[in-house]
Parts: C-alpha cells; structure tokens; sequence
C-alpha cells in the first residue's frame, strides 16, 4: 500500500484526475488531503463528489475555505465576490455533501507523518494539536441531537467563525474564542511575530516577509519534531520551506502552476501542470 499525500486542490477536478492517473492510484492505495478541496478553481462540486465517492480510501484535513463553505450553509453567512462554488451551492446534494465535510478532521496522523492545512504551530507539540483540534473537531461534527444540547452547536460555531481574534494562543482561552483561535492557527497560519502571533495580513512568499514577522517552520522548535509536517496553504512559498522536515504542498494549481503528490515511503514529489480551460 502506498500513501501519497496532495496539495490545495481548489477545485481543479481536471488536474486530480491527471495527478492521480499520474502516480497509478490503486484502490489499497490511501490519498490525503492537505485541505481547501474547493473554491478558487471551476469544479468544487466534482471534485467534492468525488472524493467523498473515495470512501475510507481518502484521508482529509480541513482547509480555510472548506470551513468557509461550511459557514456559508451552516452559519447563514453569505459568499464572498471571489468565491467560485457557486454550483456547488446550487446543487441537490449541497447539505449531504457539507455534512460529509464537517465529519473531517483538522490533524491527519500516521507513517511518521502529521498532516494540517497550515502547518504545526511551534508552540505546540503534535500531541498537542491533536488535542486541541479534538475540541473543535467535537463541535463541528456533531449530531443534530448533540448540537441541541451543546454549549456551543456546530451552527453557532460556523455563524461566529470568523475573526483574527484572538492571534495569540493561550490556554486559558475558553468558549469561541479558544475554537477561533486553534482553527486559525490550523488553517490560517503562515507569518508569526516574536511573541507567537499570528499575522494575517501578508501571504506572499517568506522572503517577503516584513521585518519581525517569520514563517512558522522556521521556528526552533518545530525542527525538533519527529515527524515529517505536512501542510499546504502558503501557495506563494511554492513548495519550498528549506526545513528537511516540513514538506509544502501547496504548489499553485488554481493559479496556474501545479498540484503536487508526495509519495510518504519514498519521499519523493510527483506534479501535474495546470491544465487549460475551454
């Protein structure tokens, strides 16, 4: 059995089914996802279906804008101009599908390797940030019958999602404002200030960063971490970290450059271009 874990897909349903084809995927193969299957790209719904089609073959960590989608039909909130699953949210199967969606996790562990949309916060251990993303992930797949008797429902989760508020962890945060911030550091993070801060601000590349901001995997800490950290997010880093343990996925498909596969065993990256639109 091999695993081979991909970068933001985004709704680029063409080049998964290239990729895939690419590195032969058998069906005793696994395949996770580095989160944010959608948006941006022309087939979030295809791409949807079919990986939920997958079954247990698919391994997914939530990304920012697959929680977005989740907000938008779970917490009344309202799609932005720069949104592009507009068929998405038309379709019959739109609710069964994000409630699939909302049934994934934040963290993804195993064969030495820790997966999250945006990376591993150095302040954290892995044991940790899968703690901490326990807790969200407890409120945002809970039952209908749960939900009706929780402090704190999936649906009032989505409606009060958003917010750069708190940037900064603390362990005594409690209620929104703690499952705020550990969302935002699992699917938002990318420049940290000294104090451990997250910067929201600026998504270029990590040489571009202004002065007292650094990426969160050049970190110290992180460098000591058994496991190999694999995020996506951070698409203008285009794949490269320079940290032998922190492998980026996140290579620019929806942006024109490419979707990337790494194979866990070996190592080794296989990608497929971005494909042109008719």
């Amino acid at each position: 059995m091999a695993v081979y874990a991909v970068g933001d897909v985004q709704g680029c349903s063409q080049e998964l089914e290239a990729l895939l084809k690419k590195i032969n995927l058998r069906d005793n193969d696994q395949l996770w996802l580095a989160g944010d299957l959608i948006n941006r790209g022309p087939d979030s719904l295809k791409v949807l279906r079919k990986l939920r089609g997958m079954g247990a073959q698919v391994k997914i960590v939530l990304g920012n804008h697959d929680l977005h989608l989740l907000a938008i039909v779970f917490g009344g909130h309202k799609p932005g101009s720069k949104d592009t699953f507009s068929e998405l949210l038309r379709a019959d199967d739109v609710e069964d599908l994000a409630h699939w969606l909302r049934q994934q996790k934040l963290v993804h562990i195993g064969h030495g390797h820790v997966m999250t949309h945006a990376g591993l916060p150095p302040q954290w251990s892995v044991k940790q940030t899968q703690d901490y993303a326990l807790e969200v992930e407890a409120v945002i797949s809970q039952t209908e019958s749960q939900a009706e008797i929780a402090q704190i429902s999936y649906r009032e989760f989505f409606a009060k999602m958003y917010g750069n508020h708190p940037a900064q962890w603390d362990e005594t945060l409690q209620g929104l404002d703690r499952l705020r911030c550990i969302v935002n550091f699992l699917t938002r993070m990318r420049l940290l200030d000294s104090s451990g801060a997250m910067d929201f601000a600026n998504k270029g590349s990590s040489q571009d960063a202004p002065s007292g901001l650094t990426p969160w995997f050049v970190d110290s800490r992180v460098s000591q971490v058994e496991e190999t950290i694999l995020f996506g997010h951070w698409a203008s880093i285009n794949g490269e970290t320079k940290q032998a343990n922190c492998i980026a996925l996140d290579t620019g498909c929806v942006w024109g450059r490419t979707l990337t596969a790494y194979n866990l065993e070996t190592r080794t990256l296989v990608s497929q271009p971005a494909l042109a639109r008719h």
